[in-house]
């Protein structure tokens, strides 16, 4: 684009953030809805009022072949808000046949390869931010956004709060993992967050942000490749582990849709495909599973 569609385009982006920000969709929405118009003008290098429906068949052809199906339906939603509040114009609609759908089971990792996963990363803000996605099966943006004051040590609970739908919830905090909280907040202080940004701890003491969410997904990678580990895991897969695991200790599945906050009992019924179910008591169990790693944290440097 020359540099008067450049300027056109970045007014029409901000009218788009606004627009969405005006109708109080949650932050997630906002970040894949902007990515969608991004996306599509980068694809063309054209500002993307200039955009005929002939160029909307190409790109979601495109897109079905490279993209996840529900990377196409985000995008597809992200335009037509795009059309609808921005541009003021009629969306027509891109007939997309949905392709076959896939049944992958995720990559679990066992309890000694959490182990050796934590224990072989040199950063200790690295293994407590793992242990502690881990050991509460929270989200990737879930243990970022942690506040000292979500701790509850006397009920030994964490409050998550504003998860996946907007919903708050608790889960329980094992043992080991509040002795390394307290233990990695020790070295920063930060007034209110965990897991604050900065590459030292004064920098960390008065950062505004939390750590970087695009820089923790690629430190993971080195961290799991670095440990001879060669299955195809994310953060997001430690979720998956907690579940998989709690399922293997004997803890219900009501129990554990609880303590991970799904909506739907079916998809915490994933995890029986891929061990087997008993019944015991949560609190007993949770702290039976996170004190099977013997981890060797590192000091803050």
């Amino acid at each position: 684009m020359n540099k008067t569609q450049t300027n056109k385009f970045n007014s029409l982006y901000k009218q788009h953030v606004s627009a969405l920000q005006r109708q109080g969709k949650a932050d997630a929405t906002i970040d894949v809805y902007s990515r969608a118009v991004r996306r599509i003008t980068e694809f063309y290098d054209l500002c993307p009022d200039k955009l005929t429906l002939d160029h909307l068949k190409d790109y979601f052809t495109a897109l079905v072949k490279s993209h996840s199906w529900s990377t196409v339906k985000i995008d597809r939603n992200g335009l037509q808000f795009f059309y609808k509040y921005v541009l003021n114009k009629e969306w027509v609609w891109v007939d997309i046949v949905k392709p076959p759908k896939k049944k992958v089971l995720p990559d679990i990792l066992t309890v000694k390869e959490i182990e050796r996963v934590i224990n072989g990363t040199r950063e200790l803000r690295y293994q407590t931010f793992i242990l502690t996605a881990y050991s509460m099966g929270l989200r990737l943006g879930e243990t970022l956004n942690l506040k000292v004051g979500d701790i509850d040590s006397e009920r030994m609970k964490v409050h998550i709060r504003q998860g996946k739908g907007k919903k708050d919830r608790f889960v329980t905090l094992p043992q080991k993992t509040l002795l390394a909280l307290r233990k990695y907040w020790a070295s920063h202080r930060h007034p209110t967050r965990l897991f604050p940004a900065g590459k030292n701890p004064e920098a960390r003491h008065a950062s505004k942000e939390s750590m970087d969410r695009g820089g923790l997904q690629k430190s993971f990678k080195v961290i799991v490749k670095d440990n001879g580990i060669r299955k195809h895991v994310t953060i997001h897969s430690l979720r998956h582990c907690y579940g998989a695991h709690l399922v293997e200790t004997g803890l219900n599945l009501r129990a554990i849709q609880h303590e991970m906050g799904h909506e739907c009992p079916k998809t915490t019924a994933l995890y029986t495909q891929i061990t087997e179910v008993v019944h015991h008591d949560t609190h007993k169990l949770i702290n039976r599973l996170v004190n099977r790693l013997h981890l060797q944290l590192n000091e803050e440097v």
